[in-house]
């Protein structure tokens, strides 16, 4: 049997979704009891992660405390590693009268009718001051601009923080949404196991590939002698102008399906709103692939960043941190930018081309891109594949 890296900060995955359909069915009719909570998409997006195993051993929501030492240090008040607050926020101040041990229902806001998601057990509700607020968007994502989208999605979604366990009674819309895809992290370590696979190298992504990304995940694969990569998207709520998930899901599945070997890819994906916070995000990404199974993740420049918030290669430099290398077993692949070499008629990696101009490289903005798709003209086949630009294409022209 395929010996697997264990999870992070515990010997077995702990899950908390409740598998038994009994127990789920009495613990929803419980519920009608409940005193009720519409969480917000972030919140929601935290439980489902929780209810897959990806944030093991997390059992439940951060409390402030939690919240501002995770921000400051990467370190919950019990020493555990972990980069960025889980944490459930509300603008409801009618939360300040749930009691201690009190469990509540809580709604999901991604699904029409509002669905119970989840019970939560109370811990504490507390409030966050404007300061500590700042102390959490300036360590997390590295500004309290709120032009940031990240920054504008945690402040939007309240300063009253509900701490406590949970147990999750579904996975909101991830399963119907995308049946081939979602998976939890045991479904994806059961994936790795059938495969044989014991060294996985975890790509990510909330792009559709292109040539430079097919390219990166096999150089990893042969630099690193790996078994195979998962091929792991973000499934969850994106920044206005991304491509849907349904959509990048196609054009990964097509440029696999003909460009890749056998059983050296597999694509799934987890059920996560984006948060563009860099550095933290990635540590975020290294350990819910530990979690999944991964030994490594390929880490390239400016990684989960969005305008010019972080520095091209921070995300790589946090994983040299003291706290990050005494608490992952995930290794890093660390990459620069790829892109197609005339000199060469390769895709390389730019910071290897040192003889190279940036008129050598084949390069085109996402804004060019987009324009090329939606007119219908054709992609250089040095930057994308024609089975994979013509998904995109359909895309962009129906949209129009």
């Amino acid at each position: 049997m395929t010996n697997l890296i264990m999870p992070h900060g515990s010997n077995e995955l702990n899950t908390l979704y409740i598998e038994d359909e009994l127990a789920r069915a009495s613990m929803l009719s419980a519920a009608a009891e409940m005193r009720t909570l519409e969480i917000s998409s972030a919140a929601a997006a935290n439980a489902v992660m929780l209810a897959a195993g990806y944030f093991n051993p997390l059992t439940g929501y951060m409390n402030k405390d939690d919240a501002l030492r995770v921000s400051r240090e990467m370190l919950t008040m019990d020493n555990l590693f972990w980069p960025v607050p889980i944490v459930n926020l509300t603008t409801d101040a009618n939360s300040l009268d749930y009691t201690h041990g009190e469990e509540i229902a809580l709604k999901d806001p991604n699904i029409e009718g509002n669905p119970v998601i989840a019970i939560q057990r109370v811990d504490n509700v507390e409030k966050l001051s404007d300061e500590d607020i700042n102390i959490i968007v300036t360590n997390v994502f590295g500004t309290n601009d709120d032009n940031h989208p990240g920054v504008k999605t945690f402040k939007e979604q309240g300063r009253y923080i509900i701490s406590g366990s949970i147990e999750v009674l579904n996975y909101s819309y991830f399963p119907s949404d995308f049946p081939d895809t979602f998976a939890t992290a045991p479904q994806i370590r059961e994936m790795l196991t059938k495969a044989g696979w014991s060294k996985t190298v975890a790509f990510q992504t909330r792009n559709p590939m292109h040539r430079a990304h097919e390219e990166l995940c096999k150089m990893a694969l042969d630099r690193l002698e790996a078994d195979g990569v998962l091929i792991h998207m973000t499934l969850g709520k994106l920044k206005e102008g991304d491509i849907p998930g349904d959509v990048r899901d196609s054009a990964i599945r097509k440029m696999v399906e003909i460009y890749f070997p056998e059983n050296t890819a597999i694509i799934s994906g987890f059920g996560f709103d984006m948060m563009y916070a860099g550095p933290r995000e990635a540590l975020l990404h290294a350990v819910f692939r530990q979690n999944a199974g991964c030994t490594h993740l390929i880490v390239g420049r400016d990684h989960a960043g969005v305008g010019d918030y972080y520095e091209p290669f921070g995300a790589q430099d946090i994983f040299d941190q003291d706290v990050v290398k005494n608490s992952l077993k995930i290794e890093i692949f660390k990459a620069d930018h790829t892109a197609y070499s005339k000199k060469l008629n390769e895709v390389v990696m730019m910071r290897d081309a040192k003889d190279h101009t940036k008129d050598d490289f084949v390069l085109l903005s996402g804004t060019k891109v987009r324009e090329m798709l939606a007119a219908g003209q054709e992609l250089p086949p040095e930057f994308a594949r024609k089975e994979v630009a013509e998904i995109l294409m359909a895309y962009y022209q129906k949209i129009g």
